[in-house]
């Protein structure tokens, strides 16, 4: 007798439940989009103690006629395909006819429909995949489909279920994001009873997620307007596909700790895809530290044609035709609606712990005192000695100390208050919550807070600007600037550095070599394991030479492999601009603090450092006035 053989259906459905049905935030998954493949208006879900009770979801859409709704639970049953050219050109959420027959298989599932076309509705009941009873019902139109007792009949993948409250979580983040996808349709989900979301029909994006999130989340994101691109086919006789790209992305001082806070939409499917996932981190290099993610919800549309949503069982992964174009697409339509909206951090009651950073002088310091500073505010001092602006660029070593000035507050106008007392109704009722620093350089320097931040003024309220991060920003820039243009400032050595290298930096060093002399580095092999450096960059101090070129090594070593010439740049860029910039404790006059704001908003991201810190906090004045009880 022969080793191979077929698998009954009972064995095979069990098998398919095993790849869709993961969890029961799969199975809601499943049965939604079969709403809303139905034309459905109105979602109802209701969850019992996180999906293993109970998972039951109820639509207004078509319903099935009688003889469908049986066919609908044999496998690959589907009404959405109907030959293999059909797969080409998938525009439903469902379309392999695997959903029901999978989930029935391991559950109790009762289904009541209703199709115009038939005068009574049908009702199917369901256990372990055996058909118990199938009658004719009155009913309106739609269907609901009830689940319970998730994997009955298969304890093992039952225990590898979380808490209640994780599977539930699951579900509700579900649920929200596809209300937001579907801002025209009513979606309710209830939890033992409970009302947790009711998101009824309104007219734009905006107003979905202001309705699902509130007004506090919303103020911290950023609308990426619709951005349309067409992309050239190889094929003359082909036609350009046209790709598509909107949502909100969070400003960059909104860091999560994992991806979680990610939601992407490949025609109107939920996806989680590795290569948009890399598109936008790549859209926030240099804008948040490598080890945090923003909030994205972003809605990617395309022709059928150029992306295959047949690459996973449980339809949560797609494959695009030109992969690398739609990843620069996405990635540019990101950053360039961040450069241009330059969101502003503020100041939050609740502010979140910061990141782990590479650098920063001021945290070495407030980790080494035994005891913090005392903050205080700090005149503005007169310029040291050979200061000298006129090439646009301010000295790298720290400035002497000077005796002080008094403090020049420069022109800050505000309006005059009514005679109540109050303020201008436009300042009062502004909801806008988050800032700009598209106007940063029109701010009026006040002073320094402890040798390290710039209090400045502006019409928007106040604001706090780190002077070393600020410095490191404008730097950094101007390093890519010198990159581009092959025009790296150098200042050669008296004599050179020699630097011991271990046998994996020889290989960096071998592969990067091209890349350091672009930005400002002469260097040359100098015997087994030993290069000589007889030039540097211009704006580099003679101390910081052997640690910012082992950084590098570091950089091109542990992170930068395999990718592209400009990550490495952008690497050595922001290592170089972290040594040479000003440090905390360095006094600056009035007109070094106005130099660094009107360099600053010259930088085309002038909101973080290429680190990831936070360059200025605002404090709004709405703010304010709320604090003096004004409003």
């Amino acid at each position: 007798m022969g080793r191979i053989r077929v698998l009954s259906d009972n064995v095979a459905n069990k098998i398919a439940a095993g790849e869709v049905v993961e969890r029961p935030a799969s199975v809601v998954k499943e049965l939604l989009e079969n709403s809303l493949d139905a034309g459905s208006t109105n979602i109802r879900v209701e969850i019992e103690n996180g999906g293993r009770r109970l998972i039951r979801i109820a639509d207004d859409g078509c319903g099935m006629l009688r003889d469908d709704a049986l066919l609908a639970f044999e496998r690959h049953a589907t009404s959405k395909l109907h030959d293999v050219g059909d797969l080409l050109t998938i525009a439903t959420l469902g379309f392999r006819g695997e959903a029901l027959p999978s989930i029935a298989s391991v559950c109790r599932l009762l289904l009541e429909t209703r199709s115009p076309d038939e005068q009574t509705g049908t009702r199917i009941e369901i256990a372990g995949g055996k058909i118990l009873s199938c009658e004719e019902i009155a009913r309106g139109g739609g269907t609901a489909i009830t689940v319970r007792d998730l994997f009955f009949n298969v304890p093992a993948r039952k225990k590898f279920l979380r808490s209640e409250q994780t599977e539930m979580a699951h579900i509700a983040s579900l649920v929200t994001h596809y209300s937001l996808a579907h801002p025209d349709k009513t979606f309710e989900l209830w939890s033992g009873g409970q009302n947790l979301l009711q998101a009824t029909p309104v007219e734009t994006l905006r107003e979905r997620v202001f309705q699902v999130f509130g007004s506090q989340i919303l103020g911290d994101l950023i609308s990426l307007e619709e951005r349309a691109a067409m992309m050239p086919s190889p094929d003359p006789e082909d036609t350009p596909r046209r790709f598509a790209v909107r949502g909100f992305v969070s400003r960059p001082q909104v860091q999560k700790n994992n991806r979680n806070s990610i939601f992407v939409f490949v025609n109107g499917r939920l996806i989680r895809d590795r290569l948009m996932l890399h598109a936008l981190s790549a859209a926030y290099h240099n804008l948040m530290p490598p080890s945090c993610f923003p909030f994205a919800l972003l809605f990617l549309d395309c022709d059928c044609e150029e992306v295959d949503v047949n690459v996973h069982p449980s339809k949560t992964e797609v494959r695009f035709r030109h992969q690398s174009w739609v990843h620069d697409f996405v990635r540019d339509a990101v950053r360039d609606q961040l450069m241009q909206s330059r969101p502003a951090p503020s100041f939050s009651p609740n502010p979140q712990p910061a990141a782990s950073l590479p650098y920063s002088d001021f945290s070495q310091m407030m980790q080494n005192d035994a005891a913090a500073p005392e903050f205080v505010l700090h005149p503005a001092v007169p310029p040291p000695p050979r200061f000298d602006f006129g090439d646009g660029s301010i000295p790298l070593q720290a400035a002497a100390a000077a005796s002080p000035a008094p403090v020049q507050t420069g022109s800050l106008k505000l309006r005059v208050p009514d005679t109540h007392g109050g303020f201008p109704s436009e300042l009062a009722n502004n909801n806008v919550m988050a800032g700009s620093m598209i106007d940063i350089g029109d701010l009026r320097p006040l002073g320094q807070l402890h040798h390290s931040f710039i209090i400045a003024a502006g019409r928007d309220g106040l604001w706090i600007i780190d002077q070393h991060v600020a410095h490191e920003r404008i730097l950094f820039e101007q390093v890519l600037a010198q990159q581009a243009s092959g025009r790296a400032e150098m200042q050669q050595l008296l004599m050179p550095a020699i630097l011991q290298l271990t046998p994996e930096q020889q290989i960096e060093y071998a592969r990067i070599e091209e890349q350091l002399r672009a930005s400002g580095f002469d260097t040359e092999p100098f015997g087994n394991r030993t290069i000589a450096v007889k030039a540097v960059p211009a704006a580099l101090g003679h101390g910081d030479i052997e640690r910012v070129i082992f950084e590098v090594l570091e950089i091109a070593e542990e992170e930068l492999r395999g990718v592209s010439v400009s990550d490495l740049r952008r690497g050595i860029a922001a290592s170089l601009a972290c040594r040479a910039a000003i440090k905390i404790n360095t006094p600056l006059d009035h007109k070094k603090m106005e130099w660094m704001l009107r360099a600053l908003a010259a930088t085309e991201y002038p909101m973080a450092c290429p680190h990831g810190r936070p360059v200025a906090l605002q404090y709004g004045m709405r703010e304010i006035l709320r604090a003096f009880h004004r409003i």
